[in-house]
């Protein structure tokens, strides 16, 4: 895994996300302005003996395209590590940057796409381009029993991809908070994206993700 992930963060295989992200890393926001940005590809991040995987869609600008680690140093992460430290998958409740002490056990928090993308929105391009990066992370995950998917570019990307790999062409799912599936691998677990943009409207409530991943606590076997 480390090899790979030392791959993955010297990749510039999509010039319009290379072009982003480093233009993020350099002009940065005015409350890091003193920080120096990672500014590459992220690639996951936790136990790799993990039987939950936690999947998003991208690193963002300002939260894993700065610290190098995701979902650390944004909202989004606050909310993510919070829990997984309730349902007992972290050592602590918060991500604040690489070296803050962090652990994962039992758990891999990983991208759909490794790089910030204008606007949070890649193009299917990228998306597939990039889908084999987590494609071989999944190759060195092979305990992994339960996917916990954030938002619905994730969903849809997943059930993409396990199609491929199984060669199994599975009924697409719709995405929703809650859902869930059961595939070649495992159990498949919905949920909305903890962006500020779900977690202030209340969209997503914190005993929403606490439910998604107790219950993906519930389903894994030793």
């Amino acid at each position: 895994m480390e090899t790979l992930c030392s791959q993955v963060s010297s990749c510039r295989a999509c010039p319009r996300l290379v072009k982003w992200r480093e233009r993020v890393a350099r002009e940065k926001r005015r409350s890091f302005a003193d920080e120096t940005y990672w500014g590459r590809p992220v690639c996951g991040f936790g136990d790799p003996a993990a039987r939950l995987l936690v999947v998003g869609l991208a690193p963002a600008a300002h939260g894993a395209n700065r610290t190098g680690r995701m979902f650390t140093g944004d909202g989004s992460g606050d909310w993510l590590y919070r829990a997984l430290h309730t349902a007992g998958f972290a050592n602590q409740p918060e991500s604040v940057d690489r070296n803050d002490g962090l652990r994962l056990d039992d758990c891999w928090v990983t991208s759909v796409v490794k790089c910030a993308p204008p606007a949070n929105k890649p193009t299917p391009d990228e998306r597939d381009r990039c889908t084999g990066w987590l494609d071989q992370e999944l190759d060195r995950l092979p305990g992994v029993q339960v996917t916990v998917c954030l938002g619905g570019f994730a969903w849809t990307a997943m059930q993409r991809l396990v199609a491929r790999r199984s060669g199994i062409t599975a009924r697409r799912v719709t995405f929703g908070h809650g859902v869930h599936w059961e595939g070649p691998t495992g159990l498949f677990l919905a949920s909305y994206h903890p962006s500020q943009q779900n977690t202030f409207t209340g969209r997503l409530t914190e005993s929403m993700l606490d439910g998604i991943l107790a219950t993906a606590k519930a389903r894994l076997t030793s």
